[in-house]
């Protein structure tokens, strides 16, 4: 028994960690330890065909860092195709007009956006921008929209 225990003792505590990590993501469902999952499975199966330990901790993080790295991004994209951006992310990219004269350094400037009033600031501190100008929306940053003038092909 004391053998079999040393023989499988690796590929077991790999199959411990899948199951681990397995349990999170499901708990979570933050497509993240299941990248862990990936890496520890391939630890497991190299502990059961007798690799040694080392050869099997290298195999965990390379696989765990190329699934992390290199697919989440995809299933992240796909995993949710459903998300629906709220109200406030989708004025991003919106053209709208300016209602009353940007200034960060007064810190003072609003649009009007579907109807709605908004504070908005410029990109940049430098830059003011004059009513009735069209800008559009680039960023949210708390309750302010962030605004960049239009150029005169996008109106």
């Amino acid at each position: 028994m004391v053998k079999i225990m040393m023989q499988y003792g690796p590929a077991i505590m790999w199959m411990a960690f899948v199951i681990i990590f397995l349990v999170v993501e499901l708990i979570t469902v933050g497509l993240t330890t299941i990248w862990l999952a990936g890496g520890a499975l391939v630890a497991f199966v190299l502990a059961a065909v007798g690799a040694d330990f080392w050869i099997q901790l290298v195999a965990f993080f390379v696989v765990s860092f190329v699934l992390i790295f290199f697919t989440r991004p995809y299933a992240v994209k796909y995993f949710n195709p459903r998300r629906t951006r709220t109200n406030s992310e989708e004025l991003v990219g919106e053209i709208v007009k300016v209602t009353r004269r940007i200034d960060n350094r007064a810190a003072e400037g609003t649009v009007l956006v579907k109807g709605m009033e908004w504070s908005a600031r410029a990109v940049s501190d430098d830059m003011v921008i004059e009513k009735d100008t069209l800008v559009k929306a680039v960023r949210i940053e708390g309750v302010k929209l962030i605004v960049e003038p239009v150029a005169d092909e996008q109106a």
